[in-house]
């Protein structure tokens, strides 16, 4: 069992830096594929990027793709979302996940979540 905890989100305008923190708890927690969601009003959840267990390999959106990236700090089970150069159409809810596959860009490919922070760009 693995439970997630995100923090980070807030509010930032366009241009702008966010830096999302999941904090994982259990001990198989570093065995894991670790994923970034995110889900806008209306849209479905949709892949951002994900990390695998080692930390060696990382896989992202083509929207986000040379913005944002994806790290893990094994000691500290947490995953980290570092945003730059945010635009309004990265406004949603951000979930982390944790999952066996990798890669994994699909909701289906993770069995634990956590409950979401929201990240507001304003232009």
């Amino acid at each position: 069992q693995v439970q997630l905890v995100e923090s980070g989100g807030g509010l930032v305008q366009a241009g702008g830096s966010l830096r999302l923190s999941c904090a994982g708890s259990g001990r198989t927690f570093i065995t894991y594929t670790m994923g970034w969601f995110r889900q806008a009003p209306g849209k479905e959840r949709e892949f951002v990027a994900t990390i695998s267990s080692s930390g060696g390999r990382t896989n992202y959106a083509d929207s986000v793709k040379g913005r944002f990236t994806i790290s893990r700090d094994s000691g500290k089970n947490t995953v980290y979302l570092q945003m730059t150069s945010l635009k309004p159409e990265d406004t949603a809810v951000y979930y982390c996940a944790a999952g066996i596959r990798f890669p994994g860009d699909s909701v289906s490919d993770y069995n634990y979540w956590g409950q979401g922070t929201q990240v507001t760009v304003s232009s």
